[in-house]
């Protein structure tokens, strides 16, 4: 038996105004559920360690390291997509953290107030803030919000009554006048960063903040390319468990820790040290965000034997795959390249979004995948409804594919198993 614990601090979580002992229960569910599925793994990577005790601190160091930031003055802004412009709060000296949004747990708190015909990951979301059990949610300035589907954009008006909520608008289109609003869209969010930490913005501080983020967003390029190695030196679950940990850690030490991975990965490599063997079927995930401690999937699939080894979520490649141009000056040209890379990111809300397309084969060929499964949260209907251009593009290009729709319930996963070993079968032959 695993003597691992995600560490209690009840006082804490008492000044921040949490549920402690409902909440303390949760802890012991979630911890229970990373060491069955994460410790039993065979021959991980030494550096593993690191994002193992970012788990074990989870209800608490990292939340001690942002009430300190907030004594200092600064703000801390919570989030739930990747097209909040880091740069902009890090510029400020705040802090981004991701809001908790991947577990079944709060789903019936959010299920007294909202509908239950909904994404789950809203739900899970809104129910964090309204049964107290997040102190992330509790620790928060305000919340970022934005209007990438219609489930969130009317969430966020409810919210705002229990936390100060602040919405962006992500326009659904990539013409001009489109472009045009997101640009204004960015220099708004600024200007209401800068009211909440109190300091105006420099031209320094801004290029500053761009080069840690994109220091951040190249060691998870350099993460995902080692992982596309064949055999891959690393499990697809620690390479979840990695990229979930990114929206919530330090950005320059996790840059640093993920750095250090990938040179024992390299390491590995030419020990030909493979995770979990040499004749692992090698699947590649696409679709809608996983948020921590959403494992589903890949627990599923490296259960059966395959391993993952490519992620085309907001989790994973969408969240780090463009960059800011660094090499522009003066706050309006940096400004604009930071729209210029936002826009680049491929949700599921833009119409047309052949981009996206593209992106999903481009990567399964980058990867050396084997297969695509494609993933959808139930409700989810923007990516539910892609699905179809995504599983038409893998016929004509003959990928290997799987659809699956689902939630963070585990009533199908028996249902979820049977399909994913005979979908592994069919592709590894």
């Amino acid at each position: 038996m695993s003597d691992f614990e995600i560490k209690p601090y009840p006082e804490l979580w008492r000044s921040l105004d949490m549920d402690v002992e409902r909440f303390d229960k949760m802890r012991l569910m979630m911890g229970d559920m990373f060491a069955k599925s994460y410790l039993g793994q065979q021959n991980r990577p030494a550096a593993m360690a690191y994002f193992d005790n970012m788990i074990a601190e989870i209800h608490g160091g990292r939340v001690k390291e942002l009430l300190a930031a907030k004594a200092e003055g600064r703000p801390v802004i919570g989030t739930f997509c990747v097209y909040i412009p880091e740069e902009i709060v890090l510029a400020a000296g705040g802090i981004c953290v991701g809001l908790c949004g991947g577990s079944q747990g709060s789903v019936p708190d959010a299920e007294k107030i909202l509908p239950r015909n909904i994404c789950p990951m809203v739900k899970s979301a809104f129910g964090f803030k309204a049964g107290r059990i997040c102190p992330y949610f509790q620790a928060v300035d305000f919340v970022y919000g934005e209007t990438t589907c219609d489930a969130k954009k009317k969430c966020w008006e409810i919210l705002d009554r229990m936390v100060p909520t602040y919405v962006m608008e992500i326009p659904q289109c990539k013409q001009p006048r489109d472009i045009a609003l997101w640009n204004e869209e960015v220099r708004d969010f600024k200007t209401k960063v800068e009211e909440v930490a109190g300091r105006a913005i420099t031209e320094a501080d801004l290029a500053q903040a761009i080069k840690v983020m994109n220091g951040k967003r190249r060691a998870l390029q350099r993460l995902n390319t080692l992982r596309h190695h064949s055999p891959s030196p690393i499990s697809g679950k620690d390479g979840l468990l990695i990229e979930q940990i990114a929206f919530y850690d330090e950005p320059l030490r996790f840059t640093e820790k993920v750095n250090a991975l990938c040179d024992e990965l390299e390491e590995r490599i030419k020990a030909r040290l493979a995770v979990p063997g040499p004749k692992a079927t090698r699947i590649m995930v696409a679709g809608t965000p996983m948020a921590l401690p959403n494992w589903k999937i890949h627990n599923l699939v490296e259960g059966a034997g395959a391993v993952i080894v490519n992620e085309e979520s907001c989790i994973g490649t969408r969240y780090f795959k463009d960059l800011v141009d660094e090499n522009v000056t003066g706050m309006e040209a940096m400004l604009t390249a930071l729209t210029d890379r936002y826009k680049e990111i491929d949700c599921s809300c833009f119409t047309p979004n052949d981009e996206r397309i593209t992106q999903v084969v481009k990567e399964f060929r980058d990867s050396g995948a084997q297969g695509i499964i494609n993933y959808s949260l139930q409700f989810c209907h923007t990516y539910n409804i892609e699905e179809v251009r995504i599983r038409e593009a893998c016929e004509a290009e003959s990928i290997p594919y799987m659809f699956i729709e689902s939630d963070y319930s585990p009533e199908d996963l028996g249902q979820l198993q049977t399909r994913v070993e005979a979908f592994l079968e069919q592709v590894g032959g």
